[in-house]
């Protein structure tokens, strides 16, 4: 009878691998542009997007396992964190930056607010590194993963055997990180003919397209590059911006634009998270933009908005709530993978 069992729970292992293997295509809407991501040095498959999940949702990644990325980049909030306005690590530190939302990255070049990270593959070694974040390393993390019967199940799934190496679980995080794609606003709807904005969303759009449409460009609603946004700066926090990483004075407060997809989940605002609400952001650029030499051009004279006028702008900024996306199930914790690895445990402990 044992060797029956071992003979079926063999089969299905066997079954389950090929299930596992198949490609995925990357789908996206019509409307945006062609990704930037090179897909062909990572082919989407199921099998490493569910490893990067796991991997994702996983504190085995941080020093003392209490911080996964899922910590600080929450699904129901577009992956972003709203709980603090800067990101919180292991032995309850408090981090230097607000934590960004995480969706739409196959169309983006440079990473973190700074641009320390200029490929989507490397990226999560930043926050691993970091000692505020997750403060472990590399090494140490494949160490784990190596002695996990969980991850080696993962990894032979994935890569057809179960060799754990820094560079297969980025690629396998990176592979998950893509899925996230955040297309189906109701802006989305309208650029696809299927409904229309109202009154208010129209002159909203048409007061976006003249005064943030430069910066945030659409579909995706930003340019994905940097600019001086004229915030004061932080004296607790002495940010300068990507002038940390290249101590070029002409990137003094130079911050990667942030998409506005999704702002009615993704609050607080700015690199610093200093604003509560959307109200706050529209009167600092209508109001409180400080003037200094790297400045963007688009803010050397403070926009002008009328209080109806502003109404219709955050009107317009209401349609790229896409809650199809904060509230899809297949992007939530896998307790599918965590749930059934403690099965098998107790079923071999069993046998």
């Amino acid at each position: 009878m044992k060797k029956q069992v071992v003979v079926i729970l063999g089969l299905v292992a066997i079954i389950t691998l090929f299930a596992f293997v198949a490609k995925v295509h990357f789908l996206y809407p019509k409307h945006f542009p062609k990704p930037i991501y090179n897909f062909n040095n990572n082919k989407l498959t199921e099998s490493k997007i569910l490893l990067g999940k796991a991997l994702f949702y996983d504190p085995i990644l941080s020093k003392d396992g209490s911080i996964s990325c899922s910590s600080c980049h929450n699904s129901y909030n577009a992956f972003a964190h709203t709980d603090h306005e800067l990101s919180h690590g292991i032995n309850d530190q408090i981090g230097f930056r607000n934590a960004p939302a995480l969706f739409n990255l196959a169309w983006q070049q440079h990473f973190m607010w700074d641009g320390a990270i200029n490929h989507l593959d490397m990226q999560a070694l930043a926050p691993i590194n970091h000692p505020k974040e997750m403060g472990e390393n590399l090494l140490d993390v494949v160490i784990k993963l190596q002695a996990s019967p969980l991850y080696k199940t993962l990894f032979k799934r994935a890569f057809n055997d179960t060799i754990v190496t820094g560079e297969r679980l980025l690629k396998a995080m990176s592979q998950f990180e893509l899925t996230l794609i955040s297309a189906n606003s109701k802006y989305d709807k309208v650029m696809e003919k299927q409904t229309d904005f109202t009154e208010q969303e129209k002159s909203g759009y048409t007061l976006f397209k003249q005064h943030c449409n430069s910066c945030h460009t659409e579909p995706l609603f930003s340019s994905y590059g940097f600019a001086n946004n004229g915030l004061p700066v932080d004296t607790t926090l002495n940010d300068y911006g990507k002038l940390n990483i290249t101590q070029k004075s002409e990137d003094s407060l130079m911050f990667k634009i942030p998409t506005l997809r999704n702002l009615s989940y993704t609050y607080p605002y700015m690199h610093d998270g200093r604003f509560k609400k959307l109200y706050e952001v529209l009167q600092h650029y209508t109001k409180g933009v400080k003037q200094s030499a790297t400045l963007a051009h688009q803010l050397k004279n403070n926009i002008t908005l009328s209080a109806n006028q502003k109404t219709d702008l955050l009107a317009f900024m209401l349609t790229l709530n896409d809650s199809v996306f904060v509230f899809n199930p297949n992007h939530r914790y896998p307790h599918q993978v965590f749930n059934s690895h403690q099965t098998n445990k107790i079923q071999t402990n069993k046998l």
